[in-house]
């Protein structure tokens, strides 16, 4: 394990953004019928019950303490490039930790996402493309010397989304698998990360969208894609490419990647209500469609844990998902 992953580092980066993030709970699946047919005991880390409504806050936080730290006491702000939750997380960041934000976002971000980075307090800027942000955020950081807080490569991130997985290991005990939802990559490899520091036997599953698969197909060829295509609901796990970081954490910790068609995160958006009464986003049911889809089967008489990522999304498009989707 990389030192600046260890076990110790991880619980020394939770104590340090405990003031600013929720220790989110994990509960056993209340309703018996799911746990019947999958076969399974299992447990979901609720982190979509987090401040500013993912897991994204706490690698943004982390990282921005760990500028502080560095010496960036005159920084005059941060930056991001985002879709929307982890824009969100920025501007929150810089809200709690009294600097400036001013975030990157595409013009079709939703926008109950763009209000909620302006309610914290952030400037927002809009591009067209993945170019476009990308170019935006390189001036804004040569031009006004605003930091980048990268959404899933910065080591500040991953050790903020280890956290996540130390909670679960610390709440639950020992388990058989983890499943996770795969953008860009901070979050499992932060968690799986910490899952293999404290239960080295423990699987690590990954879950993308069929039309998102960049991970998946990173790994197959050898190298982290530069240029991933996108065509999914799931835009929080739109990850445009990937990056050598996070790519041999996954490559190292991960055991398993699988992939799961829009309908079915739209009938893991359908079951979280049913079974949990959550109204998730697209991203946040991945973990459920995944063990209701590809690994259907595999886990049986098993300890499994669902990482339920996000909710930022608005009534009408959740209910458009969630009428779209087959009982």
């Amino acid at each position: 394990m990389a030192a600046w992953l260890s076990e110790g580092v991880i619980r020394e980066v939770a104590g340090g953004i405990a003031p600013y993030v929720l220790r989110t709970p994990t509960l056993k699946w209340p309703v018996p019928a799911l746990c019947s047919e999958l076969d399974c005991e299992l447990f979901v880390k609720l982190e979509l019950m987090q401040r500013t409504g993912s897991f994204k806050a706490r690698g943004a936080i982390n990282t921005l303490q760990k500028m502080r730290r560095s010496g960036a006491s005159a920084l005059p702000g941060v930056t991001a490039f985002s879709a929307g939750n982890h824009a969100i997380a920025t501007a929150y960041a810089a809200a709690m930790l009294d600097t400036q934000a001013k975030v990157v976002m595409p013009r079709s971000a939703n926008a109950f996402r763009v209000e909620r980075c302006r309610a914290y307090g952030a400037e927002i800027v809009f591009g067209e493309t993945i170019a476009d942000l990308m170019a935006i955020v390189e001036r804004l950081q040569t031009q006004e010397g605003l930091a980048l807080i990268h959404p899933f490569e910065g080591e500040g991130t991953v050790q903020g989304t280890a956290t996540v997985g130390l909670e679960l290991c610390e709440d639950v005990g020992e388990l058989d698998a983890v499943i996770v939802p795969v953008g860009g990559g901070g979050l499992i490899s932060g968690v799986a990360a910490a899952v293999k520091a404290l239960q080295p036997g423990c699987r690590v599953i990954g879950v993308e969208p069929g039309g998102a698969s960049g991970m998946s197909d990173s790994l197959a060829q050898g190298n982290p894609l530069a240029s991933v295509s996108v065509q999914t609901i799931a835009d929080s796990l739109g990850a445009p490419m990937h990056l050598p970081r996070t790519y041999e954490l996954v490559q190292r910790h991960v055991d398993q990647m699988v992939t799961v068609s829009d309908d079915a995160l739209r009938d893991g958006m359908r079951q979280l209500f049913a079974d949990l009464k959550l109204a998730v986003e697209p991203a946040c049911a991945a973990a459920l469609a995944a063990l209701k889809g590809p690994l259907a089967g595999q886990l049986s008489g098993q300890r499994v844990a669902l990482i339920a990522c996000g909710s930022n999304i608005d009534l009408q498009t959740w209910s458009e998902h969630v009428a779209a989707s087959t009982p």
